[in-house]
């Protein structure tokens, strides 16, 4: 059971990540205060009401299962410490994503949309890479 709390928050995490980005697309290459505005609550919204308790979830799942059992199955081998890695990896950019959200709040943005596409494809890469080292295992 704890396996699948700990899945279905990181498909929460995983949500937001992909969908705050694209958010960060769309603010990007608003001009109209009204937009700007709405962007604004809705990426507060997104980043406070999903993504970040999604993180907190996974991680509190994850690291309960880590004392329970896979730090004494998996430690020291080098598949898991690469996906422990590759999550402290995305630690950091949902922590950016929470200083670009900033950036927006405050009007200070200097990023282009098309930045932000390019951005958005982060946590793709770290979610493919991650997934087939869990059940792969290949190191």
């Amino acid at each position: 059971m704890l396996k699948a709390w700990h899945l279905i928050s990181m498909v929460t995490w995983f949500a937001g990540l992909f969908y705050l980005p694209r958010l960060f697309v769309y603010h990007a290459m608003s001009e109209d205060h009204i937009s700007l505005e709405r962007f604004k609550v809705m990426e507060r919204k997104l980043l406070f009401g999903i993504t970040t308790p999604g993180a907190v979830f996974t991680l509190l799942f994850g690291i309960w299962m880590l004392v329970d059992y896979a730090w004494a199955a998996f430690a020291g081998q080098l598949w898991f410490s690469l996906k422990l890695g590759l999550i402290g990896l995305l630690l950091l950019y949902h922590v950016y994503c929470g200083v670009l959200w900033l950036d927006f709040r405050l009007d200070r943005n200097r990023r282009s949309h098309i930045w932000f596409r390019w951005f958005n494809e982060v946590p793709v890469l770290l979610l493919v890479a991650i997934t087939l080292l869990a059940v792969l295992r290949p190191l």
